[in-house]
């Protein structure tokens, strides 16, 4: 199984398609990768060379912030967000969604599925005992 920045890779799958099991990796950032290095994406991981898998793991640790190192910036600008009580880090706070969409419908699951209408939603009546 090839790895590639600790994740394992598929072997059954195509390896442009493989490849956006990394997180932070899509996939037409993927057939860009293997545009680069001139590998033909419609191969599958197991067939790649030890070669080809080196040059794959060095063009993406090398140009691209992926994994553990996304993740943490992900969650350091949405804390800084916070920190300076911007309107979008007041809709993360407050878990609600923070790029102009709708409330007023459409986001139950942002908010936990809370259905605060009359009829929708209603348990049923206890049963006397």
């Amino acid at each position: 199984m090839p790895r590639i920045s600790g994740v394992n890779i598929p072997e059954e799958k195509r390896i442009e398609i493989a490849l956006t099991y990394v997180f932070g990796i899509g996939s037409s950032l993927s057939s860009k990768i293997l545009k680069e290095l001139k590998i033909d994406p419609d191969k599958k991981a197991k067939e790649l060379t030890t070669q080809e898998v080196t040059k794959l793991r060095e063009k993406i640790d090398k140009n691209y912030i992926i994994e553990g190192d996304l993740r943490r910036k992900l969650t350091m600008d949405v804390k800084r967000l916070k920190d300076i009580n911007s309107y979008r880090g007041s809709r993360h706070i407050k878990k609600l969604p923070a790029r102009g969409q709708r409330t007023k419908t459409n986001n139950r699951t942002v908010r936990g599925n809370v259905r605060k209408t009359v009829g929708s939603g209603r348990k049923p009546p206890a049963q006397a005992t």
